[in-house]
């Protein structure tokens, strides 16, 4: 009994909730960014699995909603020591100068019942650029404790790595390509008060 007040009361205060504007944090442990290239005659994968930021939106015009994001670049791994090395040189992402990356939303374009075009300003090593992010809306629900609420994006972008200085060593023009397919897939959570 006590479980289906706690649940009416967190239901309760989710419909209250609606019409305000809402931070969300990125939840780090559910969130991630991974990315494709093409090696050679196929395609390589990897994530950055730590990153950090805020979601705030406007339930009433998701139009009016921002996201800020940083990516830590530093802790990303590809599953293989000798290559993390090699991407975190200077040769490519320099992260004992740039440990982080970061995204900051320009606007919110609404493109379908749930779907936005989100543009915003990528900053990669000291180069920034707009990149539009296609990102759907996977909804919004309460959260596992009273007085929380979580929601749910994935996302899709392309980048060419050589626009952040990122394409490397001349040896490895052919081998590497230079469009960058990302993946974001972000959890974040609200609380209310």
């Amino acid at each position: 009994m006590k479980r289906l007040l706690a649940l009416l009361a967190s239901l309760a205060l989710f419909a209250s909730a609606r019409a305000d504007v809402e931070v969300y944090k990125i939840d780090t442990v559910h969130s991630s960014i991974g990315y494709s290239l093409r090696h050679m005659l196929s395609n390589f994968t990897s994530s950055f699995t730590k990153l950090s930021g805020d979601l705030t939106l406007d339930r009433t015009d998701l139009e009016k909603s921002s996201v800020t994001a940083t990516i830590d670049v530093a802790a990303m791994t590809t599953d293989n020591e000798g290559r993390d090395k090699h991407i975190k040189s200077d040769a490519f992402f320099d992260t004992a100068k740039f440990p982080t990356a970061s995204f900051k939303s320009t606007s919110f374009k609404k493109t379908g019942e749930n779907t936005f075009d989100i543009t915003g300003d990528l900053t990669i090593k000291d180069v920034t650029k707009p990149v539009v992010l296609k990102a759907t809306l996977l909804g919004f629900a309460p959260g596992m404790r009273p007085g929380t609420f979580l929601t749910g994006w994935t996302a899709t972008a392309t980048i060419k790595k050589s626009e952040f200085g990122l394409a490397g060593p001349a040896m490895l023009a052919t081998v590497l390509g230079d469009d960058v397919a990302l993946t974001i897939n972000i959890e974040a959570g609200f609380k209310k008060g």
